[in-house]
């Protein structure tokens, strides 16, 4: 079987991160104060904590999706501003995003190699990887998972398909992602049932004017089909109402298929390149449990503000250390707060990304009780949160310029 060679490959043992746990958050207060928080969100590179996640993890996850880097040697920003004029991009108010910068090819293989060994450790013997990437790429990760998983486990080469603008004028748009899907063992899980979509108009027309139509085989109309391995959903736009501003977020319908497939409720799902937080939101939302991590302070903070708005279930904040925690240093002109004996209530809102309120704060670890985060098109957080048996109370908030503040009340 060929394999890919280039100077410098190795999957020498990677230095396992040391991760602390930064809060536990309770998205609308479900669950507080004693529910267990079994999901996880970190903060760090995903190498090491990858690594650090093996003593616990190793061939326990049912599903990873890993939607890394594509090798477009391009740097997006992140769009924080509210209210603008989505058809002028020269007037967004940006900030930064994340950089798919590399030297060469070799440099950003030196980059995915290790991190696709170490998912193979990870997934259970039923597991499944969708590797999801574009041109860039794909020919190149699809030889490396061959050598990882074996030829044989390859299941599905599928082919996301959108529409959109492109400055091309010299070659066919390049309007589709690859996702190569990769199982561990031949008991892998497929739900087919779970994903079937309806018959095309035409096709059933064609089926009740014809008997002869299938050359005699009648497939169940009203069940639907199975989707091809060519998917079509719309990208996440300017406009799309699940928008972000996170760079190259994928839309929510797109994970809901992999999820419900490839996954069972209960099962494990993991995203180590989470970005917007689109995986973990649909696996929380479909019962599953969800790891999530990300390297970039602002994918993990627009991760956070997702997970608090559509999670059910509580679920920890952590980061690697080194990178430093998400709580910051305290500031000597704090915005004012008012609290009462069921609400703290902010006096301004205007600069405000995101709230969170600990109304028993032990001064280690955060237990945020409530949270609000400023919608994506316009308004403001909500000046008010509910609070229960308080006794010392503190807020954490984020500013829009990514400033964090936190505050005994």
């Amino acid at each position: 079987m060929p394999s890919l060679v280039w100077p410098g490959k190795t999957l020498s043992a990677p230095i396992e991160a040391r991760l602390a746990v930064d809060s536990l958050i309770f998205p609308s207060g479900r669950g507080y104060p004693g529910q267990r928080a079994g999901d996880r969100l970190i903060l760090g590179d995903n190498l090491g904590v990858m690594a650090a996640l093996l003593p616990q993890y190793e061939g326990r996850i049912q599903l990873i999706y890993a939607d890394p880097p594509f090798y477009t040697r391009r740097t997006y920003r992140a769009r924080i501003g509210r209210g603008e004029d989505s058809r002028r991009p020269s007037g967004w108010r940006t900030t930064e995003g994340f950089e798919d910068e590399w030297p060469d090819v070799d440099a950003y293989l030196d980059f995915l190699y290790p991190r696709l060994a170490l998912m193979h450790r990870l997934l259970s013997p039923d597991g499944t990887l969708y590797l999801h990437l574009d041109w860039h790429a794909d020919a190149y990760a699809r030889v490396l998972l061959d050598e990882l998983f074996g030829p044989e486990a390859l299941l599905n080469e599928v082919i996301w398909a959108y529409h959109g603008p492109s400055p091309i004028r010299r070659a066919f748009n390049r309007k589709h992602d690859t996702l190569l899907v990769y199982v561990k063992g031949p008991r892998y899980t497929f739900n087919a049932d779970a994903v079937r979509t309806p018959y095309h108009p035409n096709t059933v027309s064609t089926f009740a004017s014809s008997p002869k139509a299938g050359f005699g085989k009648v497939p169940n109309l009203a069940r639907g089909k199975v989707p091809e391995d060519w998917w079509y959903f719309p990208v996440v736009a300017r406009l799309h109402g699940e928008r972000t501003g996170y760079p190259t977020q994928k839309p929510a319908a797109l994970l809901e298929r992999i999820i419900l497939a490839s996954s069972n409720p209960g099962d494990l799902v993991a995203d180590f390149f989470c970005g917007s937080g689109t995986a973990p939101v649909v696996a929380a939302k479909l019962g599953r449990r969800f790891i999530a991590c990300d390297r970039e302070w602002r994918a993990v903070h627009t991760t956070r503000g997702q997970l608090a708005r559509g999670a059910l279930e509580p679920f920890t904040l952590e980061f690697e250390a080194g990178r430093g925690p998400l709580r910051p240093a305290r500031t000597r002109t704090p915005p004012a707060v008012a609290r009462s004996a069921s609400e703290v209530r902010l006096a301004r809102t205007a600069a405000v990304d995101y709230w969170e309120v600990d109304p028993a704060w032990d001064g280690r670890i955060f237990k945020s009780a409530n949270q609000s985060q400023r919608p994506v098109r316009s308004g403001q957080v909500t000046p008010a949160l509910a609070i229960k048996d308080a006794r010392r109370i503190c807020v954490r908030l984020v500013t829009t310029n990514g400033h964090q503040l936190i505050l005994d009340v």
